[in-house]
């Protein structure tokens, strides 16, 4: 039977937009701009190491421990080039920062805008739901994809991030619609698909090539594209 669904929430990194090369390779450039001998490899092992010691301390962008994401993310670039061994590497930190937030550093998926519009055009409401902090709004603005959205739900701004079901619960009550006629789409088996179905919601799993597949998921419920989505509404 046709799922009677009224609102559609899309969660954004590796979903609609992705970076359009690995953090290492970025902070590695701007490094060398400045004069500055960095290793991509070392950067990205070091970016990781930053930005998890950073989460577990101060989860969700330090969210309700008094510290902005702005000065959350300062740190971890600034520790990011410190443990990767970057001498003065700190000093890139804002201008990263500002990067970040560009059209320059992310790109659309394929299919992304297209599948947007086409379910904008059905008259589904439409919300994002993504782990992010609040520069969301402008790099969505940037890559030309605001425009499909109703609401931008961030974690920062919801002060709860997914897995946790306050999240989506936040999101429904935006999107005005009962749980069993929203459906969420994202690319992560635990943060996306079960998060949105332990709440009600109905779920769509990206999964891009390459990816193991998590045996819980029926097939008519995993996207190997976006574009795959409505076909798949509209049974």
């Amino acid at each position: 039977a046709m799922l009677r669904l009224r609102l559609l929430t899309w969660d954004v990194k590796d979903t609609l937009l992705r970076l359009r090369q690995p953090v290492g390779h970025s902070y590695a450039a701007a490094a060398r701009a400045r004069g500055l001998r960095a290793q991509p490899e070392a950067l990205d092992r070091a970016f990781r190491e930053a930005y998890g010691a950073q989460s577990r301390r101060l989860p969700n962008y330090g969210r309700g421990q008094g510290v902005s994401s702005r000065q959350w993310w300062l740190d971890v670039v600034r520790q990011t080039f410190v443990l990767a061994g970057v001498p003065d590497g700190a000093a890139l930190a804002e201008q990263l920062y500002r990067d970040y937030c560009g059209p320059h550093t992310w790109e659309q998926l394929p299919g992304a805008a297209d599948t947007l519009s086409r379910c904008r055009q059905r008259g589904f409401r439409m919300g994002v739901v993504s782990n992010f902090d609040n520069r969301l709004e402008s790099i969505l603005s940037g890559c030309d994809l605001r425009h499909h959205f109703d609401f931008v739900l961030t974690s920062e701004t919801a002060g709860a991030a997914k897995p946790d079901g306050r999240i989506f619960e936040e999101a429904l009550r935006l999107g005005g619609v009962p749980p069993a006629q929203a459906a969420h789409v994202g690319d992560d088996y635990t943060r996306d698909y079960r998060a949105a179905r332990a709440v009600g919601m109905h779920s769509f799993l990206l999964r891009t090539a390459g990816q193991c597949p998590e045996p819980e998921v029926p097939p008519k419920h995993v996207l190997p594209s976006l574009s795959h989505l409505l076909t798949l509404i509209e049974k």
